[in-house]
């Protein structure tokens, strides 16, 4: 039985995907979570692995095309199966030529022409963006993609190894370029969700002397067990406790109905190079702070690598977003659908503060609640927060 590769469903509001570039050619052998083809989506870049192994016997979506998730893309016939022969048909000249069959009508259509003769390549609107940003002919481009085609990881590596260009100050009309996939969805969602919820924001001002004071004190035996101990460990560890506590901010609405989940699973926010993408912890309550400490670093290592598994970006029931990473006091995250909180995390640093009325110095941070006033009064908001700045300004070590 021949198995059907389809486009996976990334997360629980993606509709459709664009296929990027195909690893592999029809008639190609590849082994089961072999990566088989990337793709691009309104969260990531994505490699998706092959669910089989066997032959790749027909592809039906070509490279830059956009189809609905769950749309078979591309088969693959049982191991050692070969692609079956053309019949061959005599031309005048003597020569020989396939007879082209209903699926090598198929394949054929899917094939990108090769270079025409005025230099141009064929290339990904992607990719076409990133050589007007770095003022790159793509024609100059060794294409590894199908019939030469320019991929991404072809114009990144130009980029990488060719020498700096000269910069050279824009002249004439603004320049402008069509939104790349994943820009295009990031911004529906986002749209989306500020229509859908009556966002409300509450920020809480918190001391985490006793956290650093204590990841100094543990730095080391986590590094000896191969971990990294990071604030968020710390933050995802209270938020899981105080999430048992306040079930409304682990809901979600469904149409008159409130559904309020029995797991809690912890969406942690990724920045990317191209957009960002929220890869979920289940049961994240269940984890320790090393367990957090481990599944944080994993997820967030897979997403930019793209690794990811399509089940781990979807079924989040509640989601951190750190822009204090980058310095920012604090945000004013959008909520990700359809959850009903999100929490934002200002940048962490020493700062003055008033201690038994003198000046005092302290590491603070600002922490941000979004929620959905739908569902989400500020008073069971202000009571989540509460408990999280005391859980993290008494942090209890038997979690460590």
């Amino acid at each position: 039985m021949p198995t059907l590769v389809v486009m996976p469903q990334m997360g629980e509001s993606i509709a459709e995907g664009t296929i990027v570039r195909w690893m592999k050619k029809v008639g190609d052998q590849v082994e089961r979570d072999e990566p088989l083809f990337e793709i691009s989506t309104d969260k990531v870049d994505a490699e998706i692995p092959s669910p089989a192994a066997g032959v790749l016997t027909d592809i039906k979506v070509r490279e830059g095309e956009t189809v609905g998730v769950n749309t078979v893309v591309a088969t693959i016939g049982q191991a050692g199966e070969a692609v079956e022969q053309q019949p061959v048909r005599q031309q005048p000249d003597g020569q020989t030529t396939p007879t082209p069959t209903p699926a090598d009508k198929t394949v054929s259509a899917i094939q990108p022409q090769q270079p025409s003769g005025n230099g141009r390549r064929r290339s990904s609107p992607l990719v076409r963006r990133i050589a007007k940003e770095h003022n790159i002919d793509v024609a100059q481009i060794a294409g590894s993609g199908i019939g030469g085609r320019v991929t991404k990881h072809d114009i990144l590596d130009y980029i990488e190894h060719a020498p700096a260009p000269r910069v050279a100050r824009p002249t004439g009309a603004d320049r402008v370029e069509k939104m790349s996939v994943m820009r295009k969805k990031i911004a529906e969602h986002m749209v989306l969700s500020t229509r859908t919820s009556a966002h409300v924001y509450s920020v809480f001002h918190v001391n985490f002397s006793p956290v650093d004071k204590l990841r100094q004190q543990k730095k080391a035996e986590y590094e000896a067990a191969g971990a990294k101990l990071t604030y968020m460990a710390f933050i995802a560890r209270v938020v899981t406790e105080a999430l048992h506590h306040h079930p409304t901010i682990n809901a979600s609405i469904d149409g008159e109905n409130v559904v309020y989940k029995k797991d809690i699973n912890l969406g942690v926010a990724v920045a990317l190079e191209d957009g960002l993408i929220v890869p979920v912890i289940k049961n994240a309550d269940e984890k320790n702070v090393l367990g957090l400490s481990r599944a944080i670093a994993d997820v967030a290592e897979r997403a930019r690598s793209k690794r990811l598994n399509p089940d781990e970006v979807h079924g989040g029931t509640f989601t951190i977003t750190n822009p204090g990473q980058f310095g920012a006091q604090f945000g004013m995250p959008i909520i990700n659908q359809p959850q009903v909180a999100i929490l934002g995390v200002g940048t962490i640093e020493k700062r003055p503060v008033v201690v038994e009325d003198a000046i005092g110095i302290r590491t603070m941070a600002y922490l941000t609640l979004g929620y959905d006033h739908r569902l989400v009064d500020g008073a069971v908001a202000d009571q989540f927060m509460a408990d999280v700045k005391h859980r993290l300004e008494c942090f209890d070590t038997n979690d460590c």
